[in-house]
This record gives structure tokens, C-alpha cells and sequence, in this order.
């Protein structure tokens, strides 16, 4: 289902070309919204993965590699009154405003992106994307920063120090930043995180003490075993990320289901499992996942959705 026209496209590519002001002009005229409100859960999509060079979904190497094959889901992932917004890059998060699809929605500045998938210095995680004096700036609402922990590997040194300074600067601006922790370890040349329950424990309470001030921290924690004892090691708002697109849906949104009603899980961050599923509807796995953070969503609120965007599909055609 197309949701952006041809027109639409050109115009970015234009704007971005001729007039590249009006990007940082079409951030600061979106209508914002609080980060929390009603329910106090977030359902977020996260596009962040391109930028370190992981294009890869499900069986696909190259899924995220078309641009606007991913504007176009990350649009019909956003126009689901369920998803409170979207996790990105400057340049996702540029297009994205471009293109209208940021109203009333929360904003996520992924920032650390520089631990390149498959390179000698992938634990190296510089920030190479958002600064917190840009999110401001730009009225970025959130902050993103992937924490991967090797003991084995220096560099993993430079990315605690570099993290624990960004925390500090974001709780300065009371701007809540959300970190993304694992135990890491090099394994047949490929970097693996560690997802038994203690080795997750074990990297919360390393990330949880990052930083001047915690008072903005919140977590970003892959759902595994004996998720009750883990979120038994923070009293840090958590979200939970989604996991690979490969595996089997059911036991996937059951496993999501099980630890939304955990205490402190406030929620899903979840990318390529739902902006490519395995059957390809989007709208339908977002729809699932929304209900589950947003229980009170109803029938009618989703089906207008679907509408509105057959509707815009109708129009391109025409």
C-alpha cells in the first residue's frame, strides 16, 4: 500500500537539494506532544538500523537497503493512532518531517551509531549521530544510545566514558535518554550479545550508573528469560525491543504480552519485526503490537486508520 506519492518524494529530494533550511523549519512547526500521557505506555518504531550498516530483516540482506521502501512503511507504521512515534537517525528523522508523518508524535534521536556491524572497531560505539545540544535544536523529544559491553575488547572502555558523558549532558537539558545495554563478546568474527537473564541483569546495572544524573535514564531491554527477575534490577522506566524478524510472530507478541505487564516496562521500541513481516502487512503487525501496549485501543480507532489509508492510496491513483 503506497501512502506516499511520487510527488511527495520529489519534493524531498528537492528540498534537500534547493532548500535544505526548511528541514530544521518543518521540525520546529511539528505539533508536539508530551512523551507520556493517558495510559503512560509508548509504543515506538525504531529506524536506526541502516545507519550502522545493518540493512538486513528477517531472510533479507538488503530489506532496509531501498529508502523509500522504508519511508513508505515507516508512514503506514505511523499512521496508526497506537504508535506514539518513531526512533531514528537526523537523516530518517529529516526525511520523516519532510514528509508530514511527525505530528503528535515522540521523536527518538538515536546517537551513538559509529560500532559499524561486521568492522574491527564495531564495539567502538562513537556518536556519530544526534548531540543533545542538536536535539534541542531541532526539538527532538528523546534520546537513543546502544551500550554494548565487551571485557574482553579496550574500546568498550572509550564507549562507557563517552555515554556516561552524554548522559550527564542529557539530564542536564531534561532530556530523558534511553540506553540500550549488553554483555558482548566476539564470537567466529561476528560480535554476539549475551541474553541469558544474568549476563541482562548484569549489563542494566552497569548502564543504570552511567551518567551524573540518572534522573532522566530510562532502559531499552530485550524480552528473555526470566524477565521478572530482570526487571527486578532496575527502578529505571524500561521499553522493550522488538528481536529478529525471523522468528515465529505468535511467540513473539506472546512473549511481548507476558512482560508488558511486568512493573516498570512501559512499553515496545520495535523496528524491522514489524516493518517487515513475514506475510508483509504492516498495518496488521503494527496493529497487533499496538494493542498490546495500548489495551483500550478499539476496532473503530484502527479501522479509521486503515481507511484513511486507502483512501490516500485511492488518491495516488487517481
Amino acid at each position: 500500500m503506497s501512502v506516499i506519492t511520487p510527488e511527495e518524494f520529489a519534493r524531498l529530494r528537492d528540498v534537500r537539494a534547493f532548500q535544505p533550511e526548511l528541514i530544521s523549519t518543518a521540525l520546529a512547526a511539528r505539533r508536539r506532544r508530551p512523551v507520556l500521557r493517558g495510559d503512560g505506555r509508548l509504543f515506538i518504531i525504531a529506524a536506526d538500523h541502516p545507519a550502522r550498516g545493518s540493512l538486513a530483516a528477517g531472510g533479507d540482506p538488503m530489506a532496509m537497503a531501498d529508502r523509500y521502501t522504508l519511508l513508505e512503511r515507516l508512514a503506514v507504521a505511523l499512521s496508526h493512532p497506537g504508535v506514539d512515534g518513531v526512533l531514528g537517525t537526523p537523516d530518517i528523522i529529516d526525511d520523516l518531517a519532510m514528509l508530514g508523518a511527525l505530528d503528535d508524535k515522540v521523536v527518538v534521536g538515536s546517537m551513538n551509531r559509529g560500532g559499524l556491524q561486521g568492522s574491527a572497531f564495531e564495539m567502538d560505539d562513537r556518536y556519530t549521530a544526534y548531540d543533545v545540544p542538536t536535539m534541542l535544536d531541532r526539538g527532538i523529544d528523546f534520546g537513543k544510545a546502544l551500550i554494548r559491553i565487551d571485557l574482553d575488547d579496550p574500546a568498550t572502555a572509550s564507549t562507557l566514558s563517552s555515554t556516561s558523558e552524554m548522559v550527564t549532558a542529557a539530564a542536564a537539558a531534561r532530556v530523558p535518554i534511553m540506553l540500550e545495554p549488553f554483555l558482548s563478546r566476539r564470537h567466529g568474527g561476528k560480535v554476539v550479545n549475551d541474553l541469558t537473564p544474568d549476563a541482562v541483569i548484569q549489563s542494566i546495572s552497569i548502564a543504570s550508573a552511567l551518567g551524573g544524573d540518572s534522573a532522566f535514564t530510562w532502559m531499552k531491554l530485550p524480552v528473555v528469560d526470566e524477565m521478572e527477575r530482570v526487571m527486578a534490577s532496575t527502578t529505571m522506566p524500561a521499553l522493550l525491543l522488538g528481536g529478529d524478524s525471523g522468528e515465529d510472530p505468535d511467540e513473539r507478541f506472546a512473549s511481548w504480552e507476558n512482560a508488558l505487564g511486568l512493573p516498570g516496562v512501559r512499553g515496545l521500541t520495535v523496528g524491522r519485526t514489524l516493518l517487515f513481516p513475514p506475510d508483509g502487512d504492516v498495518l496488521s503487525a503494527v496493529d497487533i503490537a499496538a494493542r498490546l501496549v495500548h489495551p483500550s485501543i478499539g476496532e473503530a480507532t484502527t479501522a479509521a486508520a486503515a481507511q484513511e489509508l486507502g483512501e490516500h492510496a485511492l488518491k495516488e491513483r487517481a
